[in-house]
């Protein structure tokens, strides 16, 4: 059902307002430049990831609010279609070694490119971040979000990849 609705919000992303003032207000105008590039479903999706993430505590270090809106902006080095992304979820569950097979190379060839980007984005992303001198955590954060979560349990800001994980897991 997860996925069928994350389908039907691609669909009509086109209808659905962003809320701008909440991103310009979170990230920095050097940020904006790692936001605006996104396809717009993937803006919603990471306003999702931040309204949740602000809805779990009280409070929200910066970084954190920074990562919601950002930790897919390595997405933006390929565009996929909703096919291609499809497609990755159909072969992860049915057939996850010609999953991990497709995803091994670095190379965004037309039938490897969803199951490169869904691998390497993390990686994108956070060297995307570096590249404008963005705060260490925020790399962190964005570099380390697909990752398993018990990997870090011995890591400072394991508790905010987790409220960062658990809202990306429920958008």
């Amino acid at each position: 059902m997860h996925r069928i609705r994350q389908g039907g919000r691609a669909l009509f992303a086109f209808a659905k307002p962003l809320d701008e003032a909440l991103v310009q207000q979170t990230l920095s105008p050097i940020q904006m430049g790692l936001f605006r590039p996104l396809k717009r479903v993937e803006q919603l999706h990471s306003i999702n990831v931040l309204h949740d993430v602000l809805a779990q505590d009280d409070t929200t270090p910066p970084d954190l609010a920074a990562a919601a809106l950002l930790h897919d902006c390595g997405k933006s080095r390929y565009a996929m279609t909703t096919w291609q992304k499809t497609l990755v979820v159909l072969v992860r569950t049915f057939i996850p070694s010609l999953a991990q097979h497709l995803s091994q190379e670095d190379r965004l060839t037309f039938w490897r490119a969803p199951f490169v980007v869904r691998k390497y984005h993390p990686a994108w992303g956070a060297q995307m971040l570096s590249d404008i001198s963005a705060a260490p955590r925020l790399i962190w954060l964005v570099a380390h979000h697909a990752d398993p979560l018990e990997q870090w349990h011995d890591h400072p800001d394991m508790t905010l990849l987790a409220r960062l994980k658990k809202a990306d897991d429920a958008n």
